[in-house]
C-alpha cells in the first residue's frame, strides 16, 4: 500500500526540484525527507528516483506515480472536507494567502463579514505573489489564496491547484492615452519574477517594443507616486488606481486582471475554505462601488 504522505512529497520534489527545498516546504529535515522517499520507492517496487551525487531526479515510474498523485490526494482532501463538515460549523485557523492590492482591499471587508458570521475561525493573513502560490498550498502552508491572472501571461497555478473565479477589473495607463504611445518613455514595473512584470513586458512586446524598464517597484501606491513624479508610466488594475494623485491621469485599456480564489484540489468544499470564498464573494459588492477618474 502506497503512503499518501510520501506520495505528498514525492509530488513535491516534482514541483519543487530538491530535496533540500522539499525539507524546507514542509518542515522536515532533507534526511527525514530522503529516508521518506526511499520508503515509497520500496512500497513502489521499482526506482522512482535517479541519483547522481547530490542531484535527483525522478525516473519515469516516478513521474508516472506523481501524475496519479493528483487524483489520488485530491480524494483524500475531499475526505478531510467532508469530515470537517460533520463537525459543525467552521473553526480555529484558516490561512490565507493574497496579493497585495487584494490584502489592502478586498480582504478587510470579507475579513470582517468572514469572523462576524464564523467567531470560531482564526484568519491568518500572509502577503505572496500568485506565482507562489501553488507551491504554499501544496505544502500545506496555507489553505486558500487570493491570486490573479493577467491577459498575455499564462496561469501560474500546477495540475494539484483548483480555482474559483471571483471577479475581473480593467487594467490602466499612467499618463499616456495608450501604450503604442509610451514607447519612447521610461517604464516602471514591478519585480522580474512576478505575474505583474511579466504582463507589463508582454502588453508592450505585443504593441512592438520593448519597454526602457527604470523602476522596478512592487506597491502600486508608490508606482502612482513614481508617475506623478514624471518617473515613468505603468499599467495598473483597478483596485489600486481608486484616488490616482494629483499629475497622474489614468487611460482604460483592453486588458483586465482577473483575481480568483485558489486551493488545493477536493478542499473546496471544506467548510472554512467554502465560508472564507463566501465571504470574499460578499466583499465584492463592496468593490463594485468604487470608482476611478479616467480618461475613456
Amino acid at each position: 500500500m502506497l503512503d499518501p504522505r510520501k506520495l505528498h512529497l514525492l509530488r513535491e520534489l516534482a514541483r519543487r526540484g530538491t530535496i533540500s527545498a522539499v525539507a524546507e516546504a514542509v518542515t522536515f529535515t532533507p534526511s527525514a525527507v530522503s529516508q521518506q522517499l526511499s520508503a515509497l520507492e520500496k512500497e513502489a517496487g521499482v526506482p522512482l528516483l535517479e541519483r547522481t551525487g547530490r542531484t535527483v531526479t525522478l525516473t519515469p515510474a516516478g513521474r508516472l506515480l506523481v501524475e496519479h498523485s493528483h487524483a489520488v490526494l485530491e480524494q483524500l482532501e475531499r475526505a478531510a472536507a467532508a469530515l470537517a463538515a460533520t463537525r459543525g460549523g467552521p473553526t480555529g485557523p484558516l490561512r490565507i494567502g493574497a496579493f497585495p492590492t487584494a490584502a489592502r482591499v478586498l480582504l478587510p471587508p470579507a475579513l470582517t463579514g468572514l469572523t462576524g458570521a464564523h467567531p470560531g475561525l482564526e484568519p491568518m493573513v500572509a502577503e505572496i505573489d500568485p506565482a507562489d502560490v501553488s507551491a504554499a498550498l501544496g505544502a500545506g502552508a496555507l489553505d486558500v489564496a487570493l491570486i490573479h491572472e493577467y491577459d498575455f501571461v499564462p496561469p501560474v497555478t500546477d495540475a494539484s491547484i483548483e480555482t474559483e473565479p471571483l471577479f475581473s477589473e480593467a487594467m490602466y495607463l499612467t499618463n499616456r492615452p495608450s501604450i503604442p504611445d509610451a514607447r519612447t518613455d521610461a517604464w516602471i514595473t514591478e519585480r522580474p519574477g512576478t505575474l505583474c512584470h511579466s504582463m507589463a513586458i508582454r502588453a508592450c512586446q505585443a504593441a512592438g517594443f520593448e519597454p526602457r524598464v527604470r523602476h522596478h517597484i512592487d506597491d502600486f501606491d508608490t508606482v502612482l507616486a513614481f508617475a506623478a513624479a514624471g518617473q515613468g508610466v505603468a499599467l495598473v488594475p483597478r483596485l489600486a488606481a481608486t484616488a490616482p494623485p494629483p499629475g497622474v491621469t489614468l487611460t482604460r485599456l483592453l486588458l483586465s486582471r482577473r483575481t480568483l480564489a485558489a486551493f488545493r484540489k477536493g478542499y473546496g468544499e471544506h467548510p472554512a475554505v467554502r465560508a472564507a470564498i463566501t465571504a470574499f464573494h460578499e466583499a465584492i459588492t463592496h468593490l463594485r462601488s468604487l470608482s476611478i477618474s479616467a480618461s475613456q
